[in-house]
């Protein structure tokens, strides 16, 4: 079996392997999410709020898989099983049934929110051991911090 040999030293490689992981985790379960609230939106805005919604899961998607790739390139294997991603993710409770379109814009500030938090924390820990990885995550966040404004403007 082939294994992947990475450039960075092994402290290096645990600090960064821990917040590409922590990344992709958190990217897969935003776009489960922005998911979720799209097919369940309804109100007077439901046009522009779900197709803002896919957007997000876009934008999820691509970086979420930018980063696994950075991961594998680096030797670790990535990990966006369902169940790492339940255990894992610092997204808070997903509204159940319909939602109104005011309290999915909410929920999803709410759920950006807890994401950029978490990436701005690895993109601090990543910039001395890999400023490649670093690059990847400052790009996810810049993208994740303009949806945020995004729906912060929704609901004003």
């Amino acid at each position: 079996m082939y294994v992947v040999k990475s450039p960075l030293s092994d402290e290096n490689l645990k600090t960064v392997s821990e917040a590409l992981q922590g990344a992709l985790v958190d990217l897969v379960d935003l776009a489960l999410v922005a998911k979720q609230i799209h097919w369940n939106v309804v109100g007077q805005r439901f046009r522009s709020v779900h197709l803002q919604l896919d957007e997000v899961v876009s934008l999820a998607r691509t970086h979420s898989d930018t980063v696994a790739e950075r991961a594998a390139a680096l030797g670790v294997s990535p990990d966006g099983r369902a169940a790492t991603v339940a255990v894992g993710s610092g997204i808070g409770v997903t509204p159940e049934g319909w939602v109104d379109d005011t309290a999915a814009v909410g929920a999803m500030v709410d759920a950006l929110g807890a994401v950029i938090e978490r990436m701005r924390e690895r993109v601090g820990a990543t910039a001395e051991p890999d400023p490649v990885s670093q690059d990847i995550l400052i790009s996810a966040t810049a993208d994740l911090e303009k949806q945020h404004w995004m729906f912060q403007a929704e609901n004003g």
